[in-house]
């Protein structure tokens, strides 16, 4: 999906954010939930998300394998083979969903979202 600044997006599902304490640690005064289909506005597009550590021990390991596997003793290599065999649900996921990005929306309620994950959104 392609997010600009000034497009219009919908939140695609419930987002609870935060609790609110009244001066005592542990005294919740309550919990602001911004409800699915609330609409509003990109302001800014931040950075891609960083990879999860699976996904980048995925990614040194095979580079590990693939560099020098002819060189490795059978038990290391079956060993390495082993670990990314572990990791390969997390990297095949993390390429199916590809690289995601942040974004700042300002909703037409007057919140704004910072830092907010782009599959929470849809464009209109």
């Amino acid at each position: 999906m392609t997010l600009e600044e000034g497009r219009r997006v919908r939140l695609t599902e419930d987002l609870g954010i935060g609790e609110a304490f009244a001066g005592e640690p542990g005294a919740v005064v309550g919990f602001l939930s911004l409800g699915a289909g609330t609409e509003g506005t990109v302001e800014r597009v931040d950075g891609e998300l960083p990879e999860s550590e699976e996904v980048r021990e995925y990614q040194r390991l095979k580079g590990l394998f693939d560099d020098y596997r002819h060189t490795m003793p059978a038990a290391s290599r079956e060993r390495l083979e082993t670990e990314i065999a572990a990791l390969e649900p997390e990297w095949d996921a993390y390429q199916k969903r590809g690289s995601r990005i942040t974004l700042r929306v300002r909703l037409d309620n007057g919140f704004i979202l910072d830092g907010a994950h782009e599959d929470i959104l849809t464009p209109l």
